[in-house]
């Protein structure tokens, strides 16, 4: 599992490296920024969580171009553990994507206040942001080994789209179950949903890809 991880790490690096070059720039900017903080922070900590869980999944694209993919059948490994080591490190990535979010408003915060109306307005950023790469991953990894290595990008743009549409779904009805004036109990309560169904829906994802994976011939 060690050495699938590291694979996986390697082939994520180079793209992973300027990604997150770009986010710390950013990050300098949104944080230097006064005017439209709030919003500037929005916008950077779901790019960044989002951003950072991409990173894991377009390393399959490269591996698919160099017939690593295929490569790795033929060593002593199982079919589950490679699907496993995809997991683990979009999981990997996603925790960078949060360190990244979280230096950027707690940096903000520091220099420029609280900017956000409620106390559980940053909790829910992150849930939103952490729901919606869990969504993507838990979508993309079966479209992945049922459609076919070619199809990468337009299933990466599939995913992203259905975990913010699922989230976007999930955060409407839980609007309608608590209404419109939620107290800070009720938004913690919608948060917890959202990020638990986030959760299950990653965790049934991989048996899934597994069996999918299995079944597939090269």
């Amino acid at each position: 599992m060690k050495g699938l991880l590291k694979n996986n790490f390697y082939a994520a690096r180079s793209n992973g490296a300027i990604f997150a070059v770009v986010m710390l720039l950013l990050g300098l900017f949104v944080i230097a920024m006064d005017n439209d903080i709030q919003t500037l922070l929005d916008g950077y900590m779901l790019l960044s969580m989002t951003g950072f869980s991409i990173q894991a999944i377009t390393s399959l694209r490269k591996e698919s171009a160099g017939k690593w993919n295929k490569y790795k059948l033929t060593v002593p490994v199982k079919r589950s553990d490679i699907v496993k080591s995809y997991f683990i490190s979009q999981l990997v990535w996603l925790f960078v994507g949060i360190l990244f979010a979280g230096a950027a408003v707690s940096l903000s915060i520091l220099l420029h206040g609280y900017p956000f109306d409620r106390n559980t307005d940053i909790l829910m950023l992150f849930i939103v942001g952490i729901s919606i790469s869990l969504f993507m991953g838990a979508v993309f990894f079966p479209l992945f080994y049922l459609g076919g290595e070619e199809r990468n990008e337009a299933f990466l743009v599939i995913s992203l789209l259905c975990g913010i549409g699922i989230v976007a779904v999930l955060a409407t009805a839980v609007n309608m179950l608590f209404g419109p004036h939620m107290t800070t109990l009720q938004v913690i309560a919608g948060g917890a949903i959202i990020l638990i169904s986030a959760l299950l829906a990653f965790l049934l994802s991989y048996p899934l890809t597994v069996g999918i994976f299995q079944k597939k011939e090269f």
